[in-house]
């Protein structure tokens, strides 16, 4: 048997021990899957002495609890966040930066219980910044949001693992009456969901600089749905083709967007997309302000497809010929460069009803 095989017995923020015969993938695989815990993939088994290691790395109180995650209501602490981030395949240093998720995760703002419990393919997206990038190996260039990567890979999943543990966010119910992961879908974020910012490629401040944070790490979350790739391989000189053709992907009644007018995009920058906007001599706020103008649709169209939504009342006040944005306010919309070669950059929408939060990392 292992010493012990370190997994919360009450997903809700128990860590009980369980003693297995070994530690083999497949007795932990079954093991779990008998009790509906895991994401559905092979884990790492969390053993007393991986769990140790992890919080070995981590400077805070083991015990203090970081949040409590809806819909289950399970206490997250650094200690139960260590075990889902052994089960994910974390190195022991990541945990700070899974500790600070969570932490975004649980401002009012960010609202997970609608998150975590919505029918909406809603995935928590992570997003990595400064020192930290390239302290723990994650990948902000080619492929970012691809696979081949362990930090990337295994910090969205770790998230993911606590929201389905300690939250009770699974399709298959809390096992006490609670809500659940109600999504009609989901979505494959949902397994893993985390990238990160390119600031040596930005021709602009890091992300968590915009927004007068001045630590030397930082992790974005944002309740995100999957993101819409848009090309332009032809524009030179003046960004408006390429910021034209973003406009039209943020402009359809498609996602929660058009329905909650506070609701934030994230445009995901490629290097060679966000030279040509620089060289031009666009700042950031440029981007977003002319994004604002050229996302909208006729305010009639929007009553045609919406008997009820929230938008602001000056929306509502609109002639059916009048231009509507697809949010009520350019801070809605989120610049941020990542990715490597080739000219393409990401539109992704919100769930809607979420803002996105930023947690310093020193």
């Amino acid at each position: 048997m292992v010493d012990s095989a370190t997994v919360g017995s009450a997903p809700a923020g128990g860590t009980d021990t369980h003693a297995l015969p070994d530690d083999l993938p497949e007795t932990v695989y079954a093991w779990l899957e008998e009790r509906g815990w895991g994401d559905g993939l092979p884990i790492v088994a969390p053993t007393e002495e991986r769990v140790a290691a992890m919080l070995a790395g981590y400077a805070g109180d083991p015990d203090e609890v970081v949040g409590v995650l809806p819909p289950r209501l399970g206490e997250a602490t650094p200690r139960v966040l260590a075990v889902n981030a052994v089960m994910a395949g974390c190195t022991p240093g990541m945990l700070p930066l899974l500790v600070a998720a969570t932490r975004g995760m649980c401002a009012p703002e960010f609202n997970l219980r609608g998150v975590n419990s919505t029918t909406h393919p809603v995935s928590v997206m992570v997003v990595v910044h400064g020192h930290a990038v390239s302290a723990h190996g994650f990948n902000s260039g080619t492929g970012t949001l691809g696979p081949g990567n362990r930090a990337n890979a295994t910090l969205g999943r770790a998230v993911r693992l606590a929201l389905l543990h300690i939250g009770g966010g699974t399709a298959k119910g809390t096992g006490d009456g609670g809500l659940a992961d109600a999504a009609t879908h989901g979505q494959p974020s949902k397994y893993t969901f985390c990238f990160a910012e390119n600031a040596e490629a930005s021709p602009w401040a890091a992300y968590p600089r915009s927004l007068g944070l001045e630590s030397r790490s930082a992790v974005t979350v944002a309740g995100m749905e999957n993101p819409h790739n848009i090309h332009d391989m032809e524009t030179r000189g003046e960004p408006g083709p390429i910021l034209d053709k973003m406009a039209t992907v943020m402009a359809t009644f498609g996602t929660n967007n058009a329905v909650v007018s506070s609701a934030e995009y994230f445009i995901v920058l490629g290097p060679e997309h966000a030279a040509t906007i620089a060289a031009a001599g666009w700042a950031r706020q440029d981007v977003r302000a002319y994004l604002f103008e050229k996302a909208r649709r006729r305010a009639g169209d929007f009553r045609d497809n919406f008997r009820a939504a929230l938008w602001r009342p000056w929306m509502r006040a609109l002639a059916d010929d009048d231009l509507q944005p697809m949010t009520d306010s350019a801070d809605n919309i989120r610049i941020l460069v990542a990715g490597g070669p080739g000219k393409h950059s990401l539109v992704v929408p919100s769930w809607g009803l979420t803002r996105s939060v930023t947690v310093p990392v020193d």
